[in-house]
């Protein structure tokens, strides 16, 4: 059926909701089909390079959004760059897209002009919207062992069976142009990926589930 309506026309508008591995595989794919895509980040990424650049410089986190830019890049040479990582020194496994948008960042003191810049020099197929731009952190409460604040540690945890709490701290504003992305779609895609340390930071942003319930 999605094949039918992406054959008729190049203008389906498209959200796709998440962050990493699973947005960058469905927006990699889905570029050859629409040009009309806007791709929803989690921001409440912490781990690895995006966590050191976050601790050490209190930016944004650069590192799912790069990962988005970079899916619906139409330029294989800045595809290359943005995911190349450093060897060595201080800057040892920081992902180069990762220092640009910082630098960006730091530069114009706004990251969603950040990633509007980053956009423009990657000739990206669409737009990506953080879902937020408050700097947040994901937290989960379990009855067992209290809380965990930080999504790279909740993403890898174990914790007690049953439904753990999940939350964002602090609470966070929503990104008005991430809502109106959703009430614009044709189609929402909720991308693959760790439930709690990818896609629920993108759910729990208020707003955005109020604005999903509403587009069914």
């Amino acid at each position: 059926m999605q094949g039918d309506i992406f054959s008729r026309s190049t203008d389906v508008k498209v959200a796709v909701i998440g962050g990493g591995t699973g947005s960058f595989t469905v927006l990699s794919g889905l570029k050859h089909y629409t040009r009309k895509i806007v791709a929803l980040v989690n921001m409440a990424d912490d781990g690895g390079s995006t966590g050191k650049l976050r601790d050490e410089l209190g930016v944004l986190p650069p590192g799912d959004v790069r990962q988005c830019l970079v899916a619906l890049s139409r330029t294989p040479e800045m595809r290359d760059l943005f995911n190349y990582r450093l060897q060595g020194g201080s800057l040892d496994g920081h992902a180069f897209g990762n220092l640009f948008l910082t630098a960006l960042e730091q530069m114009t003191g706004d990251f969603g002009k950040a990633v509007e810049l980053a956009s423009e020099v990657l000739n990206i197929a669409g737009v990506v919207e953080p879902t937020t731009l408050s700097d947040v952190k994901l937290g989960l409460r379990d009855a067992e062992n209290g809380d965990t604040v930080g999504e790279f540690q909740i993403a890898h945890k174990s914790f007690a069976a049953g439904r753990p709490e999940l939350f964002l701290t602090p609470t966070p504003t929503v990104n008005p142009r991430a809502i109106q992305a959703i009430e614009d779609a044709d189609i929402i895609v909720i991308s693959p990926g760790n439930l709690y340390g990818s896609l629920a930071p993108a759910l729990l942003v208020p707003g955005m589930g109020e604005a999903l319930a509403e587009a069914g």
